[in-house]
């Protein structure tokens, strides 16, 4: 055969076989012949094949010029130039020939399914460019092949399945939880209903996530621990750590904390802590409620119509309403003190949420004085020259009851026995970086619950959070 594809045979002259498979040579040779000849016999068979040059271009292992064997393909092609680059496609592949035009390949084709249909044989000058990677989605879990895989458009959450294998045996096949990179911040996984959701599709950096059936059965304390961590560490993000992990490991898996992170204002959020925190915070609102409407009563019941009393009540009242517009945090608290430089050795929960804030130089004073609001730390200032900054307690303060929260979120009161027992005692407690005092109102002077006038720091520790106090006056 000449550099042209063609076989020259005497009295028939030159015959085009590039491209032809050789079990078809004996017939198409047969056709010529029959026009000029007779009761012939012919015998025909391939015995070398020439290499064909093909040039391989963008994002490939190795780009270059190839000479590759005759009856070469596409596929061969990329793995003498070993593949396509870490950015590169395996869906999207180029063959781009002289004269006609482009031929799309999909490699995944005889990756997945051992379909080599669409794997053309290469002829000379032909170009092989690899595009750079498309959209892709990555499906963990009970699969039976979890990785990342490229999808092209139009695919659903059912052709990603099928990319991974399927589920596996033990895997829970009525729901597949799906995470969007844009809501990724927020933790929002939405949970799709197979296979009534399965043609759902597929949006570029999709995390899917099939639950398995087994690990439902396996105890709580040997299951990994997702944990997210924020704040000032080096790699804020969610982390899946083993079930032994603790605050450390967390830490060290987000790149450890930055030279500017207060460990003093640690932040734990633990969902099994706020379920408690929830219980025991609407007990004590319906106990104050069940209080006040009792008080009510005794008073219309002795006729009594004491004006002061029923403002009292209906002050209360409307500080109860916004108290249950606000709900707990689940904060834990963290035993550790000013100058911490490593947080204690607590064991992580499914879903911790673990802040480090950047050092905060503040303290505020909020509640009931003249000029609420932030003041800059000093060094060797006490509680109460920030309480005087904010211009002292009101006339209907109820200093005895003042505390301050740290910013580990521990709590001193005024109003606490010990040496803490009187106002003047607490305003010598030295202020600390991150400190937040609260003043109540004094509400309860001469009513329904005139032992409960720590109220306030009450709620703080059932989980409300200082957001919600700093709205009560």
């Amino acid at each position: 055969m000449d550099r042209a594809g063609r076989i020259t045979l005497p009295r028939v002259g030159p015959v085009a076989v590039a491209g032809a498979q050789a079990q078809a040579l004996d017939g198409l040779l047969r056709a010529r012949l029959e026009r000029v000849f007779k009761g012939f016999e012919l015998s025909a068979a391939v015995t070398d094949v020439m290499p064909v040059r093909v040039h391989l271009s963008g994002f490939v292992e190795r780009p270059g010029d190839y000479v590759v064997p005759g009856l070469s393909t596409i596929s061969s092609a990329l793995a003498q130039a070993q593949g396509p680059a870490a950015g590169g496609s395996y869906r999207r592949i180029q063959l781009l020939r002289q004269g006609a035009p482009a031929i799309s390949f999909d490699l995944y084709d005889i990756l997945r399914d051992g379909n080599r249909r669409n794997d053309q044989l290469l002829q000379p000058d032909d170009v092989l460019n690899v595009l750079p990677a498309g959209p892709q989605v990555a499906v963990l879990g009970s699969v039976n092949r979890v990785a990342v895989f490229e999808f092209l458009p139009g695919e659903t959450v059912a052709d990603a399945l099928a990319l991974a294998g399927g589920f596996s045996s033990v895997a829970d096949t009525a729901t597949v939880l799906v995470e969007r990179l844009r809501e990724r911040a927020g933790l929002g996984a939405v949970a799709l209903a197979m296979p009534q959701d399965s043609r759902t599709p597929l949006a570029d950096g999709d995390l899917l996530r099939v639950r398995s059936q087994a690990a439902a059965a396996v105890a709580s304390q040997w299951k990994n621990k997702r944990v997210l961590v924020e704040g000032e560490v080096r790699q804020p993000g969610e982390y899946l750590l083993p079930a032994s992990a603790t605050l450390a490991d967390a830490i060290a898996a987000a790149g450890g904390a930055s030279p500017s992170a207060f460990l003093f204002g640690a932040t734990l959020r633990r969902e099994s802590v706020r379920i408690t925190q929830e219980q025991n915070y609407d007990r004590a609102l319906r106990e104050m409620e069940l209080a006040l409407t009792r008080n009510a009563s005794s008073r219309s019941g002795s006729g009594s119509n004491d004006e002061r009393a029923a403002d009292t009540e209906a002050s209360i009242r409307q500080t109860i309403a916004r108290l249950r517009s606000s709900r707990p945090e689940g904060r834990m608290l963290l035993d550790v003190g000013p100058q911490a430089q490593a947080l204690p050795a607590i064991a992580l929960e499914d879903g911790d949420q673990l802040v480090l804030p950047a050092a905060n130089q503040s303290v505020g004073v909020f509640g009931s004085v003249y000029n609420t609001g932030s003041f800059s730390h000093d060094s060797g200032r006490s509680l109460g020259h920030y309480i005087q900054r904010a211009g002292g307690p009101t006339a209907g303060a109820d200093y005895g009851a003042a505390f301050v929260v740290r910013a580990n979120g521990s709590v001193l009161s005024a109003a606490q026995g010990g040496f803490w027992s009187r106002s003047r005692d607490f305003e010598t407690l030295p202020a600390l970086p991150g400190d937040t005092v609260f003043v109540p109102e004094d509400l309860f002077r001469g009513t329904w619950v005139q032992g409960a006038k720590d109220w306030t720091q009450i709620l703080y520790q059932l989980g409300v959070g200082l957001a919600a106090l700093r709205t009560i006056r």
